[in-house]
């Protein structure tokens, strides 16, 4: 099968969706299938890769991390294109690379499929906070219903995610499929090594959170929660491993609560080697995310034994619900931090989440979850292929 995918973002931006797209296209090609990805140019520590189509553009304005791909240059594609014979169009995201995505699908005469990565109605307050919170829900719930009516199948990584299309109104066909996760990039790590280059004291409780320093990530909260805990464990660290547009308002907010000792804000790390050592370095990977449509950090933290304390809000209830290798903490910070404080003082009770955790994550491997989405993609085929002969005999 020769696949078409369409991103707004791709690495060297880092963030889940980046992720996800690497890993189904990694495992799409192991299986024997092509795959061109379009995706934007940052200008920036991009490897070329024959099967990627970098299309320049600019920052956007509210989150320079991002670019917005040329108009100009996207209608191009079709000539770009003209040569290859493509089986369906996979979209990643719904701003210029959805209309694009529909717009080449349908010039080719193909099906067009979309994963619905991001939920926008606990999203888009935070980077438009003067227009009201009730406007942009509704405005996120119409934008998402008409989109995904667009499209001739459609991807959820979570049933929170299914749950809340089908409040809008959706009935596009869909699966829930997860990513996944690649488990030979988390099979090994060196958290002592990492607390050596930090000057971390081997015997200090810490604990990790990995991911976008963004506002919609609750950052906020587990800083909130770190000031309860320190009163029982003086001597805890948070390490922040990431970057985003709320870093500089949550340094401040660190400050503020006098954290900065307890606090260690570590920026990127490099995928393969420095950020597996850093969720070993941790006692435990704390989470909080009210937005996530899965929640691929908390896999990788257990696919290399490092213990869970999370909230399960959304997608993140898809992974903890089983309550392996994982406690979940309330949604308040006391609350939390009174969860946390059990797993970080007893060391009989990590070992077991542990051992339980490396064994849970097994079963999200990235293989079996491609071969769910390449019967997905058989199945949209065939659906379309019988809608257009159907059409055919009117």
């Amino acid at each position: 099968m020769n696949v078409l995918m369409v991103s707004d973002v791709y690495f060297p931006r880092v963030n889940g969706v980046s992720t996800s797209i690497m890993t189904l296209r990694r495992e799409l090609k192991n299986a024997g299938h092509q795959v061109t990805l379009i995706a934007p140019a940052y200008g920036q520590n991009e490897a070329s890769e024959p099967d990627i189509i970098r299309i320049p553009g600019r920052k956007v304005v509210m989150d320079p991390e991002d670019r917005l791909m040329s108009a100009s240059d996207l209608r191009q594609l079709s000539t770009t294109l003209a040569n290859q014979t493509f089986d369906l169009v996979h979209i990643h995201t719904p701003f210029i690379a959805h209309y694009t995505g529909i717009r080449l699908a349908r010039e080719m005469g193909i099906p067009c499929v979309e994963t619905y990565h991001t939920f926008f109605e606990e999203y888009l307050y935070h980077y438009v906070p003067f227009l009201p919170r009730a406007l942009m829900r509704y405005t996120a719930r119409h934008f998402s219903r008409r989109q995904c009516q667009d499209i001739d199948g459609l991807i959820l990584p979570s049933v929170a995610m299914q749950e809340a299309l089908q409040r809008y109104g959706v009935t596009t066909f869909s699966e829930i499929i997860p990513t996944g996760i690649e488990l030979a990039d988390f099979s090994s790590c060196s958290g002592s090594h990492f607390r050596q280059s930090h000057g971390i004291d081997a015997d200090r409780p810490v604990v990790v959170y990995v991911g976008r320093v963004a506002f919609e990530k609750n950052i906020e909260f587990l800083l909130m929660m770190l000031s309860q805990l320190r009163h029982s464990l003086p001597d805890v660290l948070l390490v922040i491993a990431g970057e985003g547009p709320a870093e500089r308002k949550l340094k401040r907010l660190t400050e503020a609560l006098n954290l900065s000792e307890q606090v260690l804000f570590v920026g990127y790390l490099e995928r393969s080697t420095e950020l597996p050592s850093c969720y070993c370095a941790g006692d435990a990977f704390v989470f909080a995310s009210r937005t996530e449509t899965q929640g691929l950090v908390l896999l990788e933290a257990m696919a290399l034994g490092v213990p869970v304390v999370s909230t399960a809000i959304m997608g993140t209830r898809d992974i903890l619900n089983a309550e392996r290798g994982c406690r979940i903490a309330p949604d308040d910070p006391v609350q939390f931090a009174e969860t946390l404080h059990r797993v970080l003082t007893n060391r009989e009770l990590r070992q077991r989440l542990s051992d339980e955790a490396r064994e849970y994550a097994l079963t999200w491997s990235a293989p079996e979850m491609v071969q769910r989405m390449m019967r997905f993609y058989e199945t949209i085929i065939q659906r379309t292929h019988g809608q257009a002969t159907a059409d055919n005999g009117r």
